[in-house]
């Protein structure tokens, strides 16, 4: 920011835009890991899932600004909102959950989750990621995946309405469902589990000490995304650059954006579940793609309508092979209410399969 275009442009030297990526990449994740650590502390103190909650709306909050950034920096990039969803699903769903059921299945065995309220994520992620990523390659719109303005704006109200309703249940009434099981839990009343939910969650606060604390986090944890919504437009330059620079598969940018954002929330996944915490390691992973969807989505149509820029959500048929693989492994995985070690080692080798084919499509 104090060297402004002196130093970055289209006549910079490949030396220069490597070392300039490196101090905004380590600048970037420490601050996401600075958004974690404090998204931490205040899960601690309001329980769950309101803490993974803040998470995940943290991180997603991050991606959704460096997408826009891309979005509005000097080169067009139309596919941009699509390619960063599509490689946080790869990510998400296939990576980190799979490293999730394994090292969990290698030192626990078979870890319990809630079947009910990972179904209920799983269905928002079929929905969502229908209407956002699969339908525009079957409607007419503007064309070619495109979606006309008025496709653009009714899709955008549907899934923040959608999306919105899900966390209000999710907050409200149906706490239960996105907490780690206990033995004989579904033989308990719905009135008499609601009543221990508000319990929960008044011990959960009183536990946490007093509010202003909880008021300090939250202010450092703004103050931590400050860093990334400056530099985010400097870094979507760089990495344009680089990318054009070496040849390289534009897909990667997408995949460079879900990296950069989601390492400290995949990281805090995987030590839940070597904690034998499961329930919150599923939290943050289907949590995150369902606020990726439900809040990328509606944001880069609307910047595209702003801006009038092109907005491409329509994936390859390749993509789409994926990401339907995708989904059915998903739902397999989650059918009971036990993980099982080797379905880990299936999410594993799909991500391995879709690294393999962004360079050799």
């Amino acid at each position: 920011m104090v060297f402004g275009h002196s130093i970055m442009g289209e006549s910079m030297s490949s030396t220069r835009a490597i070392v300039v990526f490196l101090v905004l990449l380590f600048t970037i994740i420490g601050a996401a890991f600075g958004v974690v650590k404090e998204a931490d502390e205040l899960a601690h103190r309001l329980g769950e899932p309101y803490g993974t909650l803040i998470l995940t709306l943290s991180i997603v909050s991050i991606e959704v600004i460096l997408i826009s950034a891309v979005m509005l920096g000097p080169g067009e990039n139309p596919t941009i909102g699509k390619d960063s969803i599509f490689s946080v699903m790869m990510i998400i769903m296939n990576l980190v959950i799979g490293l999730c059921i394994l090292f969990g299945g290698l030192k626990y065995g078979e870890q319990e989750y809630n079947a009910q309220g990972t179904t209920s994520y799983l269905a928002m992620i079929i929905m969502l990621g229908g209407l956002g990523m699969m339908l525009p390659n079957y409607i007419e719109g503007a064309g070619d995946g495109v979606f006309s303005d008025a496709q653009a704006i009714s899709l955008s109200t549907l899934i923040i309405l959608l999306y919105g309703f899900f966390l209000f249940m999710q907050m409200k009434g149906y706490r239960h469902l996105y907490m780690q099981p206990q033995q004989g839990a579904m033989e308990i009343p719905f009135k008499a589990r609601m009543d221990e939910n508000l319990t929960h969650r008044e011990n959960d606060q009183a536990a946490g000490g007093s509010n202003s604390v909880a008021w300090i986090s939250s202010i450092i944890l703004i103050a931590m995304i400050l860093p990334i919504v400056l530099l985010s437009h400097s870094m979507a330059v760089v990495v344009d650059f680089g990318i054009k620079a070496a040849n390289l598969p534009p897909l990667l940018g997408g995949v460079l954006i879900a990296v950069i954002v989601f390492t400290p929330e995949s990281m805090t996944a995987v030590k839940a579940a070597l904690n034998n915490e499961f329930q919150r390691a599923i939290n943050l992973c289907h949590g995150a793609f369902v606020s990726t969807v439900g809040l990328t989505v509606p944001s880069v149509l609307i910047i595209g309508l702003i801006t009038g820029k092109t907005v491409l959500f329509g994936m390859t048929a390749t993509e789409t092979i994926l990401f339907v693989i995708t989904l059915l492994l998903s739902v397999m995985t989650f059918l009971g209410k036990r993980t099982r070690p080797i379905v880990g080692v299936m999410h594993l080798v799909l991500f391995a399969v879709f690294i393999l084919l962004i360079f050799n499509p």
